[in-house]
């Protein structure tokens, strides 16, 4: 059984640890079903709840790192940054024009 499917979660409010423990170590591989799983669990929330901000600020951080890859910074030897799925997988004018 997932985090989210917990059977705890289902008789209470969500909090800001349920959207922690969701966001584990999230890596681009996960981040889509990741973000899924977050938007459904805030969705019933009121605009403006603490759960819910801390939900959508995950929402945009899972979208960029599924789109963008993840950044480990420089190349050093053998170890290089992953490749951005945006840069690579899309059009340039796709990618300008927000596709």
């Amino acid at each position: 059984m997932s985090e989210y499917e917990r059977a705890d979660r289902l008789d209470r409010e969500p909090t800001i640890e349920d959207v922690r423990q969701l966001m584990g170590a999230s890596t681009p591989h996960f981040a889509l079903h990741l973000r899924n799983r977050i938007r459904q669990l805030i969705e019933p929330l009121a605009e403006g709840h603490p759960v819910r901000v801390e939900g959508e600020r995950e929402l945009r951080r899972l979208d960029r790192i599924a789109l963008e890859g993840e950044h480990r910074g420089a190349s050093r030897g053998e170890l290089l940054e992953m490749p951005s799925l945006r840069k690579h997988a899309y059009p340039a004018e796709e990618v300008e024009q927000g596709g």
